[in-house]
């Protein structure tokens, strides 16, 4: 059978040739909680991965954030929980740096046995939408920036997670060391094998900041002119920030707020638009003071952020990020050169015109944020949305009259999901439904919980 993503054999055995000492692979399917699943294969199995692709069971898509099935979803018994078939997506099959014996690793996309994609599959929905915006002679450009804190595997004598010690020479810092190259020097063992490890993968990882938190770091990408690519980085970023860490005897943590006293993790999209000609629409005119484009994609994203929030923010955990003057947005606001707003216009050079969409946290699906934005830019572009006035100064300050109620909540985020055309024609409906109930799942699961803080406050209370 001819794989439907239009990988060859010939990939296969080029790279096993190249590499002869690998003997196994991590096959990965991202399921809509951003999660890899899928399965470790022998060196001898992968040209018949190119060649017949992998059967998978149709429930890895319809589980929760701990790997339990959400039957509402409907791909569990309502469809026998039969296999698919998964192929691996092109340009992904990479070696993993510090393997021994070594490993490699192919980033997979789900499919029906006919071929056709299994619109469940959050690669498959940003892939409609760039192709969407091809039809209309777009191409839209894009990296990610990646935060996330390295934290230490102990915890604290209160039972709470602590920095990591700098694994150079043991050395502890909890102040919060935003842009500090000296502290950076700390990691640098772990950072070297991180840009070793994402040189061998292909992945243009290029700037390492210490951040806004103690233990918290920030890696940016280049610029991919294809979005799929984009999101396939951070994808596999990600993980192999995670296997670096375990290997320095720390713990690369990705939620989005993981200390209660400081900032949190955000993943910040960079998108720029390009024409047929490979000019970006986003870019002004000599003497035009914005291009009415670019304002117009402003104003789909502003107009369409509250009902997507959930997209954004998947978890419980999320919304304890959004907090006044913490470097995340709370309104659906936008400005120029101005981090206190949700979409930011970087100042710079005209050609390389951008909006930078904040309001995602890292531990969101960087297909789905990918998605969402992208339809929300052209139901802008397509409806010559007004983005409303600028905000200057104080985001925080001005969100209380901005356009547009965002949810308060979890909850709030979920209902307001549920209830989106918009967000249903962004993902698909099929990926709509099985979003949708996995995050319900988990809000009854939270909500049912009795946790530590019931206890301190209750118990000896009430």
């Amino acid at each position: 059978m001819t794989s439907p993503t239009g990988s060859t054999a010939d990939e296969a055995a080029a790279f096993l040739e190249a590499h002869p000492d690998i003997e196994a692979f991590d096959i990965v399917l991202t399921d809509p909680n951003g999660v890899g699943r899928g399965k470790i294969i022998r060196r001898h199995e992968l040209t018949g991965l190119y060649e017949n692709g992998r059967h998978l069971p149709i429930s890895i898509l319809g589980l929760d954030i701990t790997g339990e099935d959400v039957h509402e979803t409907g791909l569990i018994w309502d469809s026998g929980d039969g296999d698919l078939r998964a192929w691996p997506v092109p340009g992904t099959l990479v070696p993993l740096h510090g393997t021994s014996p070594g490993r490699g690793q192919v980033l997979m996309t789900m499919h029906h046995l006919d071929g056709t994609p299994m619109t469940s599959d959050p690669r498959h929905a940003l892939e409609r939408q760039v192709e969407r915006l091809a039809g209309m002679g777009l191409h839209p450009a894009g990296a990610f920036e990646l935060e996330f804190f390295l934290l230490a595997n102990e915890r604290d004598g209160n039972g709470r997670v602590q920095p990591a010690h700098a694994v150079l020479d043991g050395r502890k810092s909890g102040k919060t060391e935003v842009y500090s190259v000296d502290h950076l020097h700390g990691m640098e063992p772990l950072f070297s094998d991180i840009y070793a490890a994402a040189r061998a993968q292909g992945i243009p990882a290029e700037t390492v900041i210490s951040e806004y938190a103690p233990g918290q770091y920030e890696l940016t990408l280049n610029y991919r002119k294809d979005c799929l690519r984009a999101a396939d980085d951070l994808v596999m970023l990600k993980r192999l920030v995670r296997a670096q860490a375990r290997r320095h005897g720390v713990t690369a943590c990705f939620m989005a707020k993981p200390i209660e006293e400081y900032a949190g993790s955000g993943m910040h999209f960079h998108v720029s638009m390009l024409d047929d000609k490979g000019r970006n629409i986003f870019s002004e005119a000599p003497g035009e003071q914005w291009s009415a484009k670019l304002l117009h994609a402003l104003g789909g994203l502003s107009q369409t952020m509250a009902e997507s929030m959930l997209v954004f923010a998947p978890h419980a955990n999320s919304w304890r990020r959004f907090v006044s003057q913490s470097y995340a947005p709370v309104a659906p606001t936008w400005g120029v050169n101005n981090r206190s707003v949700a979409l930011r216009v970087p100042a710079g050079d005209v050609k390389a015109r951008r909006i930078e969409h904040r309001p995602s946290g890292v531990d969101a699906n960087p297909y789905l944020v990918a998605a969402t934005v992208l339809a929300g830019i052209v139901k802008g572009l397509e409806e010559k949305l007004d983005p409303g006035a600028e905000t200057t100064g104080n985001g925080y300050e001005a969100a209380a009259g901005a356009r547009g109620t965002m949810p308060a909540d979890w909850r709030a985020a979920i209902e307001a999901a549920k209830a989106s055309e918009f967000l249903k024609g962004a993902l698909g409906p099929d990926l709509h439904r099985t979003f949708t109930a996995v995050k319900q799942a988990e809000y009854l699961r939270v909500a049912r919980t009795v946790s530590e803080l019931d206890y301190h406050l209750y118990l000896h209370e009430v």
